[in-house]
């Protein structure tokens, strides 16, 4: 395994190299016969050639159309990659590839580049014909980025600057973000989606002042879920699979105007995984373990009630690999009515 990075490119021209080398920066970059791949890593046809899939996330994706929905944004300030590095091509791909987007030697300040890339990659220094003679023994590897991330212009969706690199089959390489079963995890972490979390109140949507509301979740609808990320190429065949798991409800009732119950608006899960209790009949005089109580009428409008659901994350990987990763969370809300209680003095 030899990566090109730009340090051990020859010091003249490094940056040009680097730069004329740059794969088209699609949602996944332009293979050869101009196929792409789809956010779900599927491969897409175009121009009557069909490529290899490279990652295929399956689970709790909420489906194929790569809506972001549903999904939870990480506590504090870690986010999974918004670009990383596969396996790409075999060496006649990478070779029809290399002819087909970077043969543009009288592109006015690109000639030169285009020499130095062609000297690294075909003349022998220190590849030669792009590695046809290791054909089957290992892949060239080059960056892919998220495309929504891509699309927003996150800065880090464009970090990847390593240039197009060869990996021997069953080697790891040392570039940051190359895939292996954690990286894997931590883009299946991206692809998570979780239910909402409207709750169920008694009284529903319209209470009274310094009345106690509850609110519950049932244990049906909040569960484990997980995405299993894999990539399966020629010489590599890894996968990891991120598990979420929902630990807690978080009331925030939309108004300083109120009381949580507990005080600190977090309700825990219960042994069953519900969240809450149910209200019952006779229960009326009682505190309940997760709700709200509203101290002042919301007049002619509505009080913003948000319910946010902590998922505690965990991932388990190819050849025994395994960890944590940071707690998830994702909540919404919903309009409350409170009313004042209306007393007749006779």
């Amino acid at each position: 395994m030899r990566p090109v990075t730009r340090g051990r490119v020859v010091t003249a021209g490094a940056l040009a190299i680097t730069c004329v080398l740059a794969v088209p920066t699609s949602a996944f970059a332009k293979g050869p016969g101009g196929s792409q791949f789809d956010v779900e890593g599927n491969n897409q046809h175009d121009g009557g050639k069909t490529l290899e899939s490279r990652i295929v996330y399956s689970g709790s994706t909420g489906g194929s159309s790569g809506k972001r929905s549903g999904g939870f944004a990480p506590v504090g300030d870690w986010s999974p990659p918004a670009c990383w590095y596969e396996p790409k091509w075999t060496p006649a791909e990478f070779a029809e590839e290399f002819q087909k987007e970077w043969d543009i030697p009288n592109a006015s300040g690109v000639g030169e580049a285009y020499g130095l890339a062609k000297e690294h990659y075909k003349n022998g220094q220190p590849y030669k014909d792009f590695n046809k003679s290791e054909t089957g023994k290992g892949m060239w590897w080059d960056a892919v980025r998220d495309p929504g991330r891509e699309d927003s212009g996150d800065p880090a969706a464009f970090a990847c600057d390593t240039a197009t690199f060869w990996v021997e089959n069953g080697r790891t390489p040392t570039v940051k973000n190359a895939v292996t079963p954690e990286i894997l995890a931590q883009l299946a972490y991206s692809r998570i989606r979780v239910p909402d979390t409207k709750v169920t109140l008694a009284p529903q949507d319209t209470t009274k002042v310094n009345l106690p509301t509850w609110a519950w979740l049932d244990k049906a609808t909040f569960k484990d879920v997980s995405v299993t990320a894999s990539l399966n190429v020629a010489g590599l065949d890894i996968s990891a699979t991120t598990t979420a798991k929902p630990v807690a409800l978080k009331l925030e009732p939309g108004t300083s105007d109120a009381e949580t119950y507990p005080a600190t608006g977090e309700c825990r899960i219960n042994d069953d995984h519900s969240i809450g209790t149910p209200y019952a009949k006779g229960n009326a005089g009682e505190t309940p373990p997760c709700g709200v109580k509203y101290l002042r009428s919301s007049g002619g409008g509505s009080y913003k009630l948000r319910a946010t659901i902590t998922w505690q994350v965990t991932w388990t990987g190819t050849g025994g690999a395994g960890g944590n990763l940071p707690d998830g969370t994702f909540g919404t809300t919903q309009d409350i009515t409170v009313q004042e209680i209306q007393a007749v003095n006779r």
